[in-house]
């Protein structure tokens, strides 16, 4: 039960889907697009962002989508270097751009509900500051709005090539599994959850969060359980760093779930289990399970353990061994990646697995602690 419980999101899962998408007749209504562009504003998220800001304005500006339909907000968290003054500039010189800036540190939620508030545009679109797009973007999110069921839509964030840094490879890997999955859950219902580095949704929408929500996670269960369903376009990209390090991405994971596990538990009650199961099914096979992950493995070890005390069968000796060996090279991964990034496939995939089960399962305990993740910090490289 806990080995099938633990492959199940990797590969069980993706297979039922596939499967069911293969048998059953296309869902072509969802691909109901238009090319009467509306009114879009779109919203970056930024604090302390000097470093990027300028290139994330200018590749805002150089998008592929009518300029008198576009508007540019950028909210600032309390920022203290020069973010907000390089966005005053670029304001002075286009007035579709704004500054929206909080004087106090509130997070990235609140910010949102205050940009949303003043956003002019019948399509918001989120973004994150180190978030650039591709100049067709804005165009492949909103033309599906044409289709009054799609209450979202959500692009592919992708990593640029960086082969000196085992977490940006691992995370290049992960990604493509993701797109892959994501692409049979759109066929056969919705795609679950957002990314804050790129997707829309209708204004009308979007229902004041709690600053200690994750908005591209809780935003669309709020959504799906009001009865629309998300999209997700895979020509909808942008191009973002990989957090650098792990321990780096460690910490971004066990807030991330801890968040989306809180927004989970309050939200779960807007659903209508009748008329939404099947996201349901793809909600709990696609996140829930994940987050189990590590506590799954536990169980497998120790009944494993228990097996062989007990009935030296040499097959329970042999999958014990190899549960063994992926703990010891995910514990010589540990040590051995502080001095450099350059982890062999063979240590840094078990790294990589049991580091990303553990962060999201310590987010959890995090949540029954009473520990809330509501600011964030920088996880790209060279950025505290």
């Amino acid at each position: 039960m806990s080995l099938i419980l633990l492959i199940y999101p990797y590969a069980i899962y993706p297979l039922i889907l596939f499967l069911f998408n293969k048998i059953s007749r296309s869902n072509d209504q969802l691909n109901q697009k238009s090319e009467n562009w509306p009114l879009v504003t779109l919203i970056i998220s930024a604090y302390n962002e000097e470093q990027i800001i300028e290139q994330k304005l200018n590749n805002a500006l150089a998008l592929k989508y009518p300029a008198e339909k576009l508007e540019i907000i950028v909210i600032s968290d309390a920022s203290s270097d020069g973010t907000d003054k390089i966005v005053k500039h670029f304001s002075e010189n286009n007035s579709n751009i704004n500054l929206l800036r909080q004087n106090e540190r509130r997070g990235k939620t609140a910010g949102l509900n205050l940009g949303v508030e003043k956003a002019k545009g019948d399509i918001v679109v989120f973004s994150d500051a180190n978030a650039m797009y591709d100049k067709n973007s804005i165009q492949e999110l909103v033309k599906y709005f044409a289709n009054p069921q799609i209450g979202y839509v959500m692009g592919a964030a992708l990593y640029n090539e960086d082969k000196e840094s085992a977490a940006s490879e691992n995370e290049g890997l992960y990604w493509k599994f993701e797109i892959f999955v994501k692409k049979l859950e759109t066929k056969f219902y919705s795609v679950v959850g957002g990314d804050g580095a790129i997707y829309a949704i209708r204004k009308e929408l979007y229902w004041k969060l709690d600053d200690d929500d994750i908005n591209d996670f809780v935003n669309p269960l709020q959504i799906v359980a009001k009865g629309y369903r998300g999209l997700f376009n895979p020509q909808a990209i942008c191009y973002e760093d990989a957090a650098g390090d792990f321990k780096k991405e460690f910490k971004r994971k066990r807030r991330i779930v801890n968040r989306s596990w809180r927004g989970l538990t309050k939200y779960f009650g807007w659903f209508n289990i009748k008329e939404q199961y099947k996201f349901l099914f793809e909600l709990f096979s696609h996140k829930v399970l994940r987050w189990f992950g590590l506590l799954f493995f536990i169980i497998l070890i120790v009944s494993n353990l228990l097996i062989v005390v007990n009935i030296s069968h040499p097959f329970y000796v042999i999958t014990l061994i190899g549960e063994m060996s992926m703990i010891a090279l995910g514990l010589f991964g540990l040590s051995y990646h502080k001095a450099t990034e350059n982890l062999p496939s063979f240590i840094y995939i078990p790294y990589y697995f049991l580091m990303a089960h553990a962060a999201a399962l310590f987010g959890i305990i995090d949540e029954f602690m009473g520990i809330k993740h509501v600011t964030w910090e920088h996880v790209r490289e060279g950025v505290e």
